[in-house]
């Protein structure tokens, strides 16, 4: 997976659906989800497309696998999970995750249906490792 640092280098060279094409490239790249794990339990909830999120561990290191049903929510997974893919559990829980994601501009850039569900994208993946952290 590619770092944010190196997604935002690229994005700010692009305009407009060169941005929407870079993100579904970056859906792309995400790691596949097995279908096993694409269950309610994983569902993020008031997001436009559905999308799961699952949380594996590596010592106090957070891994995710996620996917979605449609190309741009995908893609907005993917870098929602570059800026805490592999971090300690600690760190993700306290990091400021939309302040990381500023730079894209996602709300001037996408549909308000694009960008409704990454704040409860975000909350998930911060329980999740506030839970584990606390372990």
């Amino acid at each position: 997976m590619r770092s944010l640092d190196d997604i935002r280098d690229e994005y700010e060279f692009l305009e407009g659906d060169e941005r929407y094409r870079l993100l579904i490239e970056l859906g792309r790249e995400l790691e596949p989800m097995p279908d096993a794990l694409k269950t309610d339990a994983t569902l993020v909830r008031g997001c436009s497309a559905a999308v799961w999120i699952y949380p594996t561990q590596d010592g106090d290191r957070l891994h995710f696998l996620a996917d979605s049903n449609a190309a741009i929510t995908k893609g907005i997974v993917a870098l929602v999970l570059s800026a805490v893919q592999d971090r300690p559990a600690g760190e993700v829980a306290a990091m400021d995750v939309m302040g990381a994601l500023a730079p894209f501009d996602l709300k001037n850039q996408l549909s308000s249906n694009r960008t409704q569900g990454v704040p409860n994208m975000i909350a998930l993946i911060r329980d999740t490792a506030a839970r584990i952290a606390a372990d």
